[in-house]
């Protein structure tokens, strides 16, 4: 099947030094010098690179964006913990070496197995056949493993360690209202609104369990023989433990249906396709097979709206600042009053 998910050449200005890459893996690991490294292109936050060693075993390598802040969410000893701990879940990438000394490739790093098989990007994926029936299984197996995620024994891998669960849900609110402010740069009342409504509107916590916090669409690996069969979930770096309903509201963010406005279509990924779910029958799936209350999803709605748009703003200003040159987010400061109009939508309608 074609619709792989497949590396390209290194973007300028996010090269890595392969010579000093190369001595430190023959080093600190059994992989195999000399390497061949590409990038894959998708993506908007930490960098990713395809590593073909001379036995031609594959690896991901995950460093942070250039002229990133690592404290604030890019803390790449954080995702490679996370994977560590979860080695016996069924659907992470085997975590194989991390390194701390900035002086190997500029920034921290960890690599781990590569995965190969279908990701599904944007709202029409390249390469990839999905007549209805088709994408109501992977619909439903992205739910199946949504939950699949919050069952997580979290004291048996001792995740639990790696969170604070008690007052999430308020801690979530200010922290992200807090570094949209940060790095804020032109004026969107919606997103001062959606702030001020969530801070006024908290719901109680639910019981913590493992979250992913970033799960869609393009953070799944299908098998290509059979796109129902989700064989790893990517991108754990803002894993933790946490109020599981508050990462059900990040993925609702993503979830755009047909009636939606077509620029919020255009960004997102395939959930407008026929054979999806829509939001309301989502939150009903993952209520039933999960057994958790939705009676507070306006607020896990909005908080979801609103902290895509935190970091639809986040990545605008390192390009508008100059600490990336790639050119797919000139664009994102529409996303973000797009997304904030939706947040006030929603709550002056009270419907998801």
């Amino acid at each position: 099947m074609s619709g792989l998910d497949t590396p390209k050449g290194v973007r300028e200005g996010e090269e890595l030094d392969v010579a000093s890459l190369e001595a430190w893996l023959t080093q600190n690991t059994d992989i195999k010098t000399p390497i061949e490294v590409q990038q894959f292109p998708s993506g908007h936050s930490n960098l990713t690179y395809f590593i073909k060693d001379a036995s031609e075993k594959e690896h991901v390598l995950r460093r942070p964006p250039f002229g990133a802040n690592v404290k604030s969410g890019h803390d790449m000893s954080r995702e490679f913990n996370v994977l560590t701990k979860l080695a016996d879940f069924p659907k992470t990438p085997e975590a194989i070496a991390y390194c701390d000394d900035d002086a190997v490739i500029g920034a921290s790093f960890y690599l781990m197995e590569r995965v190969s098989g279908v990701i599904l990007r944007g709202p029409s994926p390249r390469g990839v056949e999905l007549p209805e029936d088709t994408m109501h299984k992977v619909c439903r197996a992205f739910v199946d493993t949504f939950v699949e995620i919050h069952n997580v024994d979290i004291e048996a891998t001792g995740i639990i360690d790696m969170g604070k669960p008690d007052g999430y849900v308020e801690r979530q609110v200010s922290g992200w209202t807090r570094r949209y402010g940060k790095a804020k740069t032109d004026d969107l009342p919606g997103m001062e609104t959606a702030a001020t409504w969530l801070a006024d509107n908290l719901p109680p916590q639910s019981a913590a369990t493992l979250i992913h916090n970033d799960f869609k669409y393009d953070n799944m690996v299908l098998d290509p023989d059979d796109l129902g069969r989700v064989k790893a979930v990517l991108d754990w770096e803002m894993a933790t433990v946490g109020d599981p309903l508050m990462d059900f509201g990040s993925t609702l963010g993503y979830w755009v249906e047909a009636s939606d406005p077509e620029f919020l279509q255009a960004v997102s990924g395939p959930t407008a396709l026929p054979g999806n779910l829509t939001r309301q029958e989502l939150v009903e799936a993952y209520a039933e097979a999960s057994g958790r209350s939705i009676d507070h999803i306006l607020f896990y709605y909005v908080y979801g709206l609103f902290k895509l748009g935190v970091i639809g703003q986040q990545i605008y200003y390192r390009y508008k600042h100059g600490f990336t040159q790639d050119e797919r987010f000139a664009g994102l400061i529409f996303l973000v009053q797009a997304v904030s109009e939706r947040a006030v939508q929603a709550i002056e309608t009270n419907k998801i």
